[in-house]
């Protein structure tokens, strides 16, 4: 069993990764907050996973084991935060939205030095505000526990254009629907197609950060039509797949 890394102190620091680059699994005893400035960011616990574009961060509560990995080349900023500054109360990974200021907020101080000047507890004052402020998006990707729902999952995972039923599935994993409905509910605390759209939007930011065509992304990821997935994007996101900030 690999040995999780355990590094007290959560840094305040910006990073560079390249595609494919990697932190491995490791915990904080403070809070952190991370935010691709550039790039598509994939934080994964025994959870879940979290995507996020640059227009989202990933608030990463203390003792949580995570690992990142870098979609399309990734400007990495990282804000530590003790346990006693947590202005959503969050105890789980969660995605939040990132508007305008609140990113300018994390590029400037996690680009200074660490210090405790005046200017930098006032920075850090209305970053904290701003987080407050930010809505929380639902772009978690929960991994299952029960081995059915495990098996259908890597499935769908191996092909998330897969455009078979629930009970087609189900079938191949030795279920009902029903069964496997039920399961959906109790063990991710969402339903199939919910499931489904999640995986296809965060395989969709991956391919847009690796500079995929939209209509190709579209296809690959199961939508029936370039506008179709354009459509869903856009609810998702806030903006178009065309649009979308991969730096």
């Amino acid at each position: 069993m690999t040995k999780v890394r355990h590094e007290p102190v959560a840094p305040t620091r910006t990073q560079h990764l390249v595609s494919g680059g990697e932190i491995d699994a490791h915990r904080h005893d403070d809070h952190q907050i991370v935010y691709a400035g550039r790039g598509v960011l994939a934080v994964t616990t025994s959870e879940g996973s979290w995507v996020a574009p640059a227009t989202r961060a990933i608030w990463v509560p203390a003792g949580v084991v995570h690992a990142h990995q870098a979609h399309g080349e990734l400007e990495l900023h990282l804000v530590g935060l003790p346990t006693t500054d947590n202005p959503l109360g969050l105890d789980a990974p969660t995605v939040l939205a990132v508007g305008p200021l609140l990113r300018e907020l994390i590029i400037a101080y996690t680009r200074v030095p660490d210090d405790d000047s005046p200017e930098r507890t006032r920075m850090r004052a209305v970053l904290l505000d701003q987080l407050r402020a930010s809505p929380q998006e639902p772009l978690h990707l929960p991994t299952p526990a029960t081995p059915l729902l495990r098996a259908l999952c890597e499935i769908l995972r191996a092909d998330p254009a897969d455009p078979r039923t629930l009970a087609e599935l189900g079938r191949q994993v030795g279920a009902s629907d029903r069964t496997l409905s039920r399961l959906f509910r109790s063990d991710l605390g969402m339903t199939f197609p919910q499931w489904r759209t999640q995986l296809r939007l965060q395989r969709a930011l991956v391919l847009l950060a690796e500079k995929e065509q939209v209509t190709a992304v579209a296809h690959r990821c199961g939508w029936s039509s370039a506008s179709a997935f354009i459509d869903v994007f856009r609810r998702t996101f806030g903006h178009t797949p065309g649009a979308h900030p991969t730096g």
